[in-house]
Order: C-alpha cells, then sequence, then structure tokens
C-alpha cells in the first residue's frame, strides 16, 4: 500500500517499501521545472479530494516520483539543496507552482520543506543522516506547532525516553505524514522539537476537528499524542531553537509563495472562462484582467526580492531586517491576493462561481490559507523595524 494511504483514528499510516538510495528518483532536471510540469496535472485532479478528510495521496505519489521529496536535502545527503540561501528564489518559484496546482498539496509540501529545513539546521550529523534516509525512502514529513489548552508535553522515563501526553491542532496531513516535526513542552518549560515516527507510535486522529471553509484536503485534524514514545535521538536540537530567528518568521515567505501561486491559478481560470465565452473584447474585462495581472507580476516581483534579501551574507546575523522584509513580503502578497479574489468574481459573474467551475474551490481554499497568524503584528513589527532606522527609504533593505 501506499506511505500515504489514510489511517484511521488509533492507527498508524503504512511504512513504504524503501528503494534504494541508488536508485532513488532525484529532482531532475530541477525541482522548480519538475513542479511546474505537475502543476496542471495537480489542478486537473484537484477536486477530487475537495472533501472533509480527503487528502491528495496520488499527487504526492507525483510529487515523490519528480524527486521534489529529497529536494530540500543538501546534495551530499542526495538533494537539490533547495533550501540554501542561493537558491532561495527557486524554492519559492517551485512553491508557487505547486500552489497553482493545488493549494492544500503546497500547504503540506511547504511544511514537508520546513521540517526538513529545521532537521538539518539542528540536527546531528548522525540524525540528519537518518532523517535524509528516510526522505529519500518516500517518508512524508512537516511541522505540527499548534495547539489548545491540551498541548503536548514531554514526560521523562527511567530509561531515558520520553512519554507524549496531549494534543496538537491544525495538524495538516494527519494520517499521512509518517514524520512529523512536533513541538513539545519539557518538565522544566522548554519548548523542544523532535521528530515523531508515526508509522510506529500510536496517534488518535480526530477528523471532527477538521470542518474549514477551504484547504478541506489538508486533513488538518486534531491529533492525540498521548501514549508514544520517543528517545533521546528523536529530539532535535535544543530547548527553544524553533523560534529563532529569523528562521521561525522569516519561513512566511515559503507560505507567501504559495499563495501567489493560487492567485495565480485565479488568474488563468479567469481568462479561460472570458475565452470560453468570447468575452475577450469587453474593455471592463480588459480592464479587470490587466489589473490582475500588475497584481500577480507585483507579487512574483515580491518573490524576487524575497529571495535577494534572504541570500545576503548578514541574513542570518541581521535577523530584525530580515524578519522585517518578510513580513513586508507575506503582508503584500496577502493584500495581492485579496485583490485578485474580487477582480476574478466581477469577471465570472454568478455563472462561474457554480460548480464543477474551479473558481468556488478556489476562492475557498485561497480566503481559508490567506488567515495565517497575526496578520496586523507583522506589519506592525515591520512599522517598528523602519521607525528604528536612520537609513534613507532607497537604501533601506540595500544593507
Amino acid at each position: 500500500m501506499s506511505l500515504l494511504t489514510y489511517s484511521a483514528p488509533g492507527s498508524a499510516p503504512e511504512t513504504p517499501a524503501t528503494p534504494s538510495d541508488s536508485t532513488y528518483p532525484r529532482p531532475s532536471p530541477t525541482p522548480e521545472a519538475a513542479a511546474a510540469a505537475l502543476a496542471g496535472r495537480l489542478a486537473a485532479a484537484a477536486a477530487q479530494t475537495d472533501q472533509e478528510g480527503g487528502f491528495p495521496t496520488a499527487e504526492f505519489g507525483w510529487l515523490r516520483e519528480a524527486g521534489l521529496f529529497t529536494a530540500p536535502l543538501a546534495a551530499v545527503l542526495g538533494g537539490a539543496d533547495l533550501m540554501a540561501p542561493a537558491h532561495t528564489l527557486t524554492m519559492l518559484r517551485t512553491l508557487r507552482h505547486i500552489g497553482r496546482g493545488n493549494l492544500a498539496v503546497g500547504r503540506v509540501y511547504e511544511g514537508h520543506l520546513n521540517a526538513l529545513q529545521l532537521a538539518q539546521r539542528y540536527g546531528q550529523p548522525a540524525q540528519v543522516r537518518r532523517w535524509a534516509q528516510a526522505a529519500r525512502a518516500g517518508h512524508l514529513f512537516g511541522v505540527w506547532n499548534t495547539q489548545a489548552h491540551d498541548g503536548v508535553h514531554l514526560e521523562p522515563l527511567p530509561n531515558g525516553r520520553f512519554r507524549l501526553r496531549g494534543s496538537k491542532t491544525f495538524g495538516s496531513g494527519a494520517g499521512h505524514l509518517t514524520r512529523p516535526l512536533i513541538t513539545g513542552t519539557l518538565p522544566e518549560g522548554g519548548w523542544q522539537m523532535f521528530i515523531l515516527p508515526t508509522d510506529e507510535q500510536p496517534a488518535t486522529l480526530d477528523a471532527s476537528f477538521w470542518k474549514p471553509l477551504g484547504m478541506r484536503a489538508t486533513a488538518s485534524f486534531r491529533v492525540d499524542l498521548t501514549g508514544a514514545e520517543i528517545g533521546p535521538d528523536d529530539l532535535l536540537g535544543q530547548p527553544g531553537d524553533y523560534y529563532q530567528q529569523p528562521a521561525f518568521s522569516g519561513g512566511a515567505i515559503r507560505f507567501a509563495a504559495v499563495q501567489l501561486g493560487g492567485a495565480e491559478a485565479v488568474f488563468d481560470e479567469t481568462r479561460r472562462f472570458l475565452r470560453e465565452l468570447n468575452r475577450l473584447d469587453d474593455p471592463y474585462q480588459k480592464m479587470r484582467l490587466g489589473e490582475m495581472a500588475m497584481l500577480v507580476e507585483s507579487g512574483n516581483l515580491w518573490l524576487r526580492g524575497a529571495a535577494e534579501h534572504a541570500a545576503r551574507p548578514t541574513a542570518t546575523t541581521d535577523a530584525e531586517a530580515t524578519v522585517a522584509y518578510a513580513n513586508l513580503v507575506r503582508t503584500a502578497i496577502e493584500e495581492i491576493c485579496l485583490r485578485v479574489l474580487p477582480l476574478a468574481e466581477r469577471c465570472v459573474g454568478a455563472r462561474g462561481l457554480l460548480r464543477p467551475e474551479p473558481f468556488e474551490r478556489l476562492h475557498r481554499d485561497l480566503t481559508h490559507y490567506l488567515r495565517q497568524p497575526a496578520p496586523d503584528a507583522a506589519i506592525a513589527d515591520a512599522g517598528r523595524f523602519v521607525l528604528q532606522q536612520p537609513t534613507p527609504a532607497y537604501a533601506l533593505w540595500n544593507a
């Protein structure tokens, strides 16, 4: 059975057969090209999994076959080094292409990238090799950090292991991720990352938690980890590493890239719809499409700016500037998406919003995905940063 076959609450996903490292497909020709080639196929299949409890199992099989599971790994680990600062633009464009194909796939794949980036940044060499092998074997990673009052606690056992108690909410890919990176509280209060092999440890999934407006196919369930056990080798980094800046807030450029892909999909579907109805000569439609084109291209320029900023030699040491710029990017792309959606609605009218036209799903998915945490605080933090700088506007982001 497939690695990504859905598991009922209380059971674990099945482990796939493990191909040898020498036969596992590598990204070819590049992750960006692979994602671009898959986008149309992802879009064509998106409606099939658009249901609560659904998950794009086949689609992640396509990503795996295209080498995109291993693309975030360093070259020495068999990957395409997609998470290296020098490759940030390629990474963002890869996410954009997947997002324009299917936002639910983009959301879960962005988590896969994030988890493998954190694993490589904070893991010990033996751990990194083990998790890289898991990615090459076809395991899907992700990040489960959000929780409610019954959050995850790590309880020490006499044998040096830890027993888990508590739950995570919005566990995207629940029942399908076999290597989620999870955060939990240590007895002394530290916030600790660990990677749980969910194909070996129990987890109870509450699918009733996930009744969303959009992004139905992300399977972002409540996950009760109570009773699972991990060893010291499953712990990642030191307590508090998860929130280290600029990596934590700076990562917002990744989900912004996926969101921009959703806006591109809305733009493309709007043009297709108008062409099929032969409404190409209407001056008001031309005006709306021109505005949409301007918005989408401005989003692409923001991605380029984000990549250039992330590749600065001082990107890590000058964390405040990196985070502030990332907050500008996420805010700008949110605004772009929020302007593209009503323009598309006016173009296609009520008829275009009827199923099986894709607008209804695209609208729900993008609207839901845009609701990322603390949007007002993000732009306010960027404002705080610029207020403190004596640098003139033309050179503010060039240091």
